[in-house]
C-alpha cells in the first residue's frame, strides 16, 4: 500500500524535475554505497577534451556531496524550484524548460572552464530559484522562521546563509549570475523599444518534448476523415436526404 502510494506521488511529479531530482539522488546513492567515487564525477577540462570523457559535462551538475544538512538543504530547494517552476511558467511548455536547463549548464559550463569549479549543481539551484524569484516578486517568503522578505531576494538569503555555513559563494553568484543572465533576456529584453526575442527554443525539442493537444472542438474536412467511417451526420444524411 505504502509503496502504492509513493509510486502515485512520484508519477505525478512533473517530467523534468522528476529526472532531474532523481538523477540527483542515485547518483548520491551510488557514490555513498561505493560504486562510483567524486573523482570520476567532478569537471575537469582536461579528462573531458583529451581523455574524451564526456560524461563530466552532466555528472558535475548531479552531485551535491555525501549525505548530509547540505545535500537534503539543496535536494529541498531544487525539487522545490525546479517543481513550481514546471508546473508555474512552464506549465506546458516541456521544451522550454529543457532549454533553459541546457542554456544554464551551458553557460556555468563556459565558466566553469576558466576557474576551479569541480561541482556546479548547487550553482544550478540557484539558477532555478532565482528565475522563479524575480517570475513571483511579490510573493513573501519566510526562512526558518527567522527572516521574512519578498521573493526576489531569496536567492541572496541563500547565498548569504551558505556564508555562514563557511562555504565558498562563488557558486551561489555564478548561479545568480546565470539565472539573471536568463531571465533578462528571456522576460525583459523582448519587452523593451526594440527589443526581441533572442532565446529560440530548437524545434527539435519542441518535437520530442511537446505533444500538441488535441482539440475536442476540432472538426476535420471531409476528405480528411477516415476513410468508410463518415460521421453520424453524413449518415443522417445519407439515410434522409433532403
Amino acid at each position: 500500500m505504502a509503496y502504492q502510494t509513493f509510486r502515485q506521488e512520484y508519477l505525478q511529479v512533473p517530467p523534468v524535475t522528476r529526472a532531474y531530482t532523481t538523477a540527483c539522488v542515485l547518483t548520491t546513492a551510488a557514490v555513498q554505497l561505493e560504486f562510483i567515487t567524486p573523482f570520476q564525477l567532478y569537471f575537469n577540462p582536461d579528462l573531458i577534451f583529451r581523455k574524451f570523457q564526456i560524461w563530466r559535462l552532466i555528472t558535475n551538475f548531479l552531485f551535491f556531496g555525501p549525505l548530509g544538512f547540505s545535500f537534503f538543504f539543496n535536494m529541498i530547494f531544487l525539487y522545490r524550484y525546479c517543481r513550481m517552476l514546471e508546473e508555474g511558467s512552464f506549465r506546458g511548455r516541456t521544451a522550454d524548460f529543457v532549454f533553459m536547463f541546457l542554456f544554464g549548464g551551458f553557460l556555468m559550463t563556459l565558466f566553469g572552464l576558466f576557474a576551479s569549479l569541480f561541482f556546479l549543481g548547487q550553482a544550478f539551484t540557484i539558477m532555478l530559484v532565482y528565475v522563479w524569484s524575480r517570475r513571483n516578486p511579490y510573493i513573501r517568503m519566510n526562512f526558518f522562521g527567522l527572516l521574512n522578505f519578498q521573493a526576489p531576494f531569496l536567492p541572496w538569503v541563500l547565498m548569504g546563509f551558505s556564508l555562514l555555513l563557511g562555504n565558498s559563494i562563488i557558486i551561489d553568484l555564478l548561479g545568480i549570475a546565470v539565472g539573471h543572465i536568463y531571465y533578462f533576456l528571456e522576460d525583459v529584453f523582448p519587452n523593451q523599444p526594440g527589443g526581441k526575442k533572442l532565446l529560440l527554443t530548437p524545434s527539435f525539442l519542441k518535437m520530442v518534448f511537446d505533444t500538441p493537444e488535441e482539440d475536442p472542438n476540432y472538426n476535420p474536412l471531409p476528405e480528411d476523415r477516415p476513410e468508410h467511417q463518415p460521421r453520424d451526420q453524413d449518415q443522417h444524411e445519407q439515410q434522409h436526404p433532403q
